[in-house]
């Protein structure tokens, strides 16, 4: 058997058992724009809610439609007010390159919440072409080709 060392061979793949834990274990940590706009978009209680941990200028410049907007250095504060310790938590903040949605899902963890984060932030909610709220009201963009199909109702993952 020949073995091709490469950048992404040098370190062999983990055994299928060890790689199906770790995957599963990833999904109970992270969640992404698709399924929280699939979860909201379904009519009634999606049995979470999502909190915007960006700041008030962010929140401002746009926001998901129905978040609650909870600024990570906020958390320890106002979490007991604002969030029910019974239903799960899904934290997002700008996008992939910002790891505010990260901090906050920490800090409402370590509170005694269970919680996600969404993976692409707002971000990727705007360029999916799905609808966001700014302070002039509502708006959409179309959906950038690289992120989301553009004919299609879903991209199928």
């Amino acid at each position: 058997m020949t073995t091709t060392v490469n950048p992404v061979l040098r370190v062999a793949p983990a055994a299928p058992a060890e790689a199906a834990a770790h995957f599963r274990a990833s999904l109970a940590f992270h969640t992404d724009v698709s399924d929280v706009a699939a979860a909201l978009g379904a009519g009634g209680d999606p049995g979470f809610v999502l909190v915007d941990s960006r700041s008030t200028e962010a929140w401002d410049q746009g926001h998901v439609p129905g978040a609650l907007h909870l600024p990570t250095a906020l958390v320890p504060e106002q979490a007991e007010r604002l969030l029910d310790p019974s239903v799960p938590v899904v934290t997002y903040c700008w996008g992939p390159g910002c790891n505010g949605a990260a901090r906050a899902a920490l800090a409402l963890a370590e509170l005694g919440y269970r919680v996600k984060e969404m993976l692409g932030g707002f971000e990727y909610w705007v360029r999916e072409g799905l609808e966001f709220e700014t302070w002039q009201g509502r708006e959409r963009r179309a959906p950038d080709a690289l992120t989301a199909p553009v004919d299609a109702g879903d991209c199928g993952c």
